[in-house]
């Protein structure tokens, strides 16, 4: 396998602005620009920030098309000044024609280590096939760290042995984060959200369904096992919250025609999962979201949970939204952008600024990838501060 890593050039973007106390407007910069760079179109941000706050924005560079399949590479820019600057295009992973997707990168807070799980599939072989196990090849699950604050990355190694049942046909990793442990009797355990497909009807084999499961490790990324499966199916893309009292909540995309998101808990770990409700405060338009925690309640504090996604019923109006009881409820929204939007993700900055990652644009969603950074007192309207 071709890979091409740690390409980059030494011309930044630079946004001005910076924060002060009360309510500041958010500071925006475009980090992907669709038709350029080589690439027809970039999707599926990932965003993550270092412990020594570098922030990581990844994506997919689509070299011919949209689509989902196809000549698709692993890229990435990076700021060390919280936004302010951002590197040229760095590409992670290229393998050819083939498609190298699904970001999703989780940083181990003891080691500083930045693990990325991606997924591999031939350019030629669609999402559909590959779901109906009739592709040319299939979909295989990667991993690659970088030990500096990604500045380079190693060689990605293939987990699929231990990361996919053999029955599941399409898979992906996040897309979005994943999340380490704190609580609980799994601390220090770094844990992916997946999806897969299953073909759970054996006269009709050309029908298939998506589910969710989790992958972990224990030893630091050494190696990655299965976790568990969530008891449904018609979910998928989804994100992972570790929850006061130690238990994980996953927000899932929803295929049941509700228009809203679904969840699932898990009170050991990941390596079991509980039934599924519909949450129908977090409407979505059919599409991936982007679930993380902003802070617990220590010392007086307060516990506070973070979701973001197109509010509606179309891939429009990106907002953000803020609970205080662990998902029980979402009583702060606020709207980042009211028009074309669809994919994001969440990250917390060390000075405990927020940012957002996310697709948008004039016409439609994916002319390019935006990242917008704000505060606790704009998202709350100076009702809440740190």
């Amino acid at each position: 396998m071709n890979t091409l890593l740690f390409l980059s050039l030494p011309l930044c973007l630079t946004v001005s602005g910076s924060f002060a106390a009360g309510v500041v407007a958010p500071i925006e910069t475009d980090i992907f620009v669709s038709g350029t760079e080589g690439y027809h179109t970039f999707r599926i941000p990932a965003i993550v920030a270092t412990n020594q706050g570098t922030i990581l924005a990844i994506c997919e560079g689509r070299r011919g098309s949209l689509s989902d399949t196809g000549d698709i590479d692993m890229v990435l820019r990076r700021s060390t000044d919280g936004g302010k600057s951002w590197s040229r295009l760095q590409v992670i992973w290229h393998d050819g024609n083939n498609t190298c997707g699904n970001p999703c990168p989780v940083v181990d807070r003891s080691t500083e280590t930045v693990w990325l799980a991606m997924t591999h599939n031939l350019g030629s072989d669609g999402e559909a096939d590959l779901a109906r196990k009739k592709a040319k090849g299939t979909r295989t699950v990667w991993v690659s760290r970088s030990d500096d604050n990604g500045a380079t990355w190693t060689k990605p190694v293939d987990i699929t042995a231990t990361a996919k049942k053999p029955e599941w046909g399409w898979y992906a990793t996040g897309p979005g984060v994943g999340i380490q442990l704190e609580r609980g009797g799994h601390n220090g355990r770094l844990l992916i959200p997946c999806n897969h497909t299953v073909q759970p009807d054996r006269a009709h084999p050309d029908r298939f369904e998506y589910g969710n499961h989790v992958i972990y490790s224990d030893d630091h990324g050494k190696s990655w096992q299965l976790g568990g499966v969530v008891p449904a199916l018609k979910i998928d893309e989804p994100q992972a919250v570790e929850l006061s009292d130690g238990s994980i909540m996953m927000n899932m995309r929803s295929h049941f025609g509700k228009g809203c998101r679904a969840v699932s808990i898990s009170g050991n770990g990941g390596e079991t999962w509980g039934d599924i409700r519909h949450e129908e405060a977090l409407i979505e338009p059919d599409c991936q979201a982007s679930f993380l925690r902003y802070s617990y309640g220590k010392a007086g504090g307060r516990t506070r949970l973070l979701f973001s996604n197109p509010a509606s019923k179309q891939r429009d109006r990106m907002t953000v939204r803020l609970s205080y009881d662990d998902g029980k409820t979402w009583p702060v929204s606020r709207l980042l952008y009211a028009g074309p939007a669809a994919y994001s993700c969440l990250t917390v900055l060390p000075d405990m600024t927020m940012g957002c990652l996310y697709e948008r644009g004039a016409k439609d969603p994916y002319e390019k990838i935006t990242f917008a950074r704000f505060t606790l007192e704009w998202l709350t309207d100076g009702k809440d501060s740190r």
